[in-house]
């Protein structure tokens, strides 16, 4: 299968989409077209492991690969998985729980960053690349470790993750400044997430920095999910969940079913709504945001607004205004019309804002709900939803779970399955779950977690415990003007 930009640049081939990372006229890379899954293969999904079910979605995209190389892949990387690697729980009739943090980082973003190292390898194999890549990451929280604790000691590569150095939480922020590795390195950014991933973009387009790259040995590509590599991955486990749903007999192959996901940067909803344009039996797609509401406000009036406050939230890896992966929906919604595209980017990057026409967000993906939650709200339904189940969920997940409710709220008739996509481990964000559900302020985040441990009788993941012995090996802070710098130092090179 080839893959165009969704700014017109292509075709290129699955390998040199993930290679690249991101296309040479700054689009995303998206498949020429959505390869269809039956019923019949979905039934057959049922009966095989999570590397299996994953390995095969990939496989529908990436057809330079074969299915035996991509199960190779996911076997290897669900190996590093605390047990089953996304597995369902039932919370009440009809409500779900898809458990995404069972990985070596404690958050969903391992799914895909487990398996990126081995696609990215492979693809510089078959497209003939010799040269060493630079990843270029920018994280709000949890992609950063993840990819960091992916690529680590990967030949052949460097990575550099930018983080907001005041914009993550505590234990993500020990989690990556700790991260061992002769080729990781980590720089927090004076600024917030969209500042580290706006210089992200500035350094991929920029020919300057390609060849000041290139003279150093290095080629760009990214472990964000603007990366096709990264969000291929993604798609699988929603297939998953819908398989554990027939197995369980909660629903039979062909039944519809919901899904909520907390969106920051929009890739994890995004692989939803492909998984839906392939087959898969999708009512809704219910997008979760915090206090940064600017994708509720889109999806209600096709009113993209950045120019906003933006709100430091106890949910941080959703504090994001520009949600990169909506470029991938808006190619779709504008029936894969590059020029459209690019002139709604061009908009958001000289105005800060777009707009699309209402009748065509209502008309073109009617399956997308949106709705949001202030700090309240959100601290009021982890206390709740531990109080009702016995359950601790973090920050991001409560976003998600108060997303349903305001939806079962609205469409009260709705009786439809719904999975709610849990994304991080309550341990990650110790001080604002043990406050919430405890009503104790710590602000130490291991004093946190050791109280939120004996409060509830939840054992600390040991990600987390072992945190306390670490010493922290990247403390770099840089102003934004001087990102690019900083970043071409790390790999000996320079402006």
């Amino acid at each position: 299968m080839n893959f165009y930009s969704t700014r017109g640049f292509g075709p290129v081939s699955g390998a040199e989409a993930i290679v690249k990372g991101l296309a040479d006229d700054g689009g995303l890379f998206v498949p020429e077209t959505f390869p269809k899954v039956t019923s019949e293969e979905i039934n057959d999904l049922c009966s095989l492991e999570y590397a299996e079910r994953s390995a095969y979605v990939m496989s529908r995209f990436l057809t330079d690969f074969t299915y035996e190389e991509l199960l190779s892949y996911t076997q290897k990387a669900y190996a590093r998985f605390d047990g089953d690697a996304a597995p369902l729980t039932k919370v009440d009739d009809g409500f779900f729980l898809l458990e995404l943090w069972h990985g070596p980082t404690l958050a969903f973003k391992d799914i895909a960053l487990t398996v990126l190292p081995y696609l990215l390898t492979a693809s510089k194999k078959k497209i003939g690349k010799n040269t060493k890549t630079q990843i270029l990451v920018a994280t709000s929280g949890d992609t950063g470790k993840a990819a960091l604790e992916g690529f680590k000691d990967v030949d052949g590569t460097e990575i550099t993750v930018l983080y907001p150095a005041e914009g993550v939480s505590d234990m993500q922020k020990k989690q990556m400044t700790t991260t061992e590795g002769k080729n990781v390195h980590v720089l927090g950014v004076k600024g917030n997430f969209d500042d580290a991933q706006n210089a992200v973009k500035r350094i991929f387009a920029s020919e300057t920095m390609k060849k000041a790259f290139a003279d150093v040995g290095y080629e760009l590509s990214s472990a964000n999910s603007i990366n096709f590599g990264r969000l291929v991955p993604q798609i699988a486990y929603y297939f998953s969940s819908y398989c554990d749903l027939v197995n369980a007999e909660e629903i039979e192959v062909g039944q519809e079913i919901n899904f909520v996901v907390p969106s920051g940067n929009f890739g994890n909803i995004l692989a939803g709504y492909y998984a839906k344009r392939m087959g898969l039996p999708v009512q809704h797609l219910i997008v979760a945001s915090n206090k940064n509401d600017v994708l509720t406000d889109f999806f209600a009036t096709g009113r993209y607004d950045a120019n906003r406050t933006f709100h430091k939230t106890i949910s941080p890896s959703m504090d994001i205004l520009v949600s990169s992966n909506l470029e991938r929906l808006l190619y779709e919604m504008e029936d894969r019309n590059a020029e459209s595209v690019k002139e709604l980017m061009t908009s958001l990057k000289e105005y800060g804002f777009y707009r699309v026409d209402e009748d065509i967000v209502y008309d073109k993906i009617p399956e997308f709900f949106g709705y949001c939650s202030n700090e309240e709200e959100t601290k009021n339904t982890m206390d709740n939803f531990y109080d009702d189940y016995t359950y601790l969920i973090d920050p991001h997940t409560a976003v998600g779970v108060s997303a349903f409710f305001k939806y079962m709220g609205e469409v009260y008739d709705d009786t439809t399955p719904t999975v709610v996509v849990g994304t991080a481990s309550p341990y990650k964000f110790p001080q604002s779950v043990l406050e919430a559900v405890g009503k104790i302020k710590e602000e130490d985040a291991e004093k946190a977690a050791k109280k939120l441990s004996r409060l509830t009788s939840t054992e600390i993941p040991e990600a987390i415990s072992a945190l306390s012995s670490k010493p922290v090996l990247h403390e770099k802070v840089a102003d934004k003007k001087d990102i690019e710098s900083e970043v071409l130092a790390f790999v000996g090179g320079k402006v």
